[in-house]
């Protein structure tokens, strides 16, 4: 069972005014630059762009968590639960909880493309997947990996999981903390298609979380999950199955 979490509720929501201001001023940049003409920012596989908006909300996470934990008193070995003695189990459920969610967030994800292809709405490629099919240059390819595998996974997993998920649920509110903290994970992403199969995924996470009480094993399994999906998204780019 989850122990409980020294989070002040004022440090809590400077942190999420924080972030909250990093990215819309991320995007606001990215915007102005778009309209100054750089083709580094131009739709619709602009770099720039990608850039801005994942170091303005995951890698400012960063270092709002710096100053998050010496608040505390706290450090990032203690908060990421890299000590205890019951982490290689903590690791071994991580690495089971995203093998059997992978197929279970596919078949959402398939489900979901279709009922908004029926419905008339087809869903678009998401930003940063069209970006990495679409780039020759190895080190954007290099970011967007580092990106997904740990930038994203360590700053997503504390803010959600980590900070809100316990916050809400120590205010007496169990079962918002659980559903409602899932939501905003799945609806931060901004994609209609991988809205359901995100939200399942950070369900299962705080299940996960709440299992081991340590938050490198969700962060361990949001990484692999997102490995996966990188491999799976570079062999349909390099080994298409033939069309009939």
């Amino acid at each position: 069972m989850l122990s409980a979490k020294p989070w002040r509720g004022e440090a809590v929501l400077q942190f999420c005014g924080a972030q909250l201001f990093c990215f819309c001023l991320g995007l606001l940049i990215a915007g102005l630059l778009q309209k100054a003409g750089l083709a580094a920012f131009q739709p619709p596989d602009g770099f720039g762009a990608v850039l801005l908006g994942t170091l303005g909300f995951q890698g400012m996470a960063w270092l709002l968590i710096l100053f998050f934990l010496r608040q505390h008193q706290a450090g990032w070995r203690e908060a990421l639960g890299f000590r205890g003695p019951r982490l290689p189990r903590a690791l071994l459920l991580a690495l089971l909880l995203a093998i059997a969610i992978l197929p279970v967030a596919w078949g959402l994800q398939f489900i979901s493309v279709d009922a908004l292809t029926r419905a008339g709405w087809p869903p678009e490629e998401q930003l940063a997947v069209t970006l990495l099919a679409n780039t020759t240059s190895w080190w954007m390819r290099v970011y967007l990996g580092a990106f997904a595998v740990v930038l994203a996974p360590v700053a997503e997993e504390f803010i959600f999981r980590g900070m809100l998920y316990p916050f809400v649920k120590q205010l007496g509110w169990p079962r918002l903390a659980w559903v409602g903290v899932s939501f905003a994970f799945a609806l931060i992403h901004d994609d209609a298609a991988t809205f359901v199969p995100l939200f399942v995924l950070a369900l299962a996470l705080t299940w996960l979380y709440e299992k081991t009480d340590n938050l490198l094993a969700p962060i361990t399994a949001h990484s692999l999950f997102n490995v996966a999906n990188l491999v799976v998204l570079f062999f349909a780019q390099n080994f298409p199955v033939p069309s009939k």
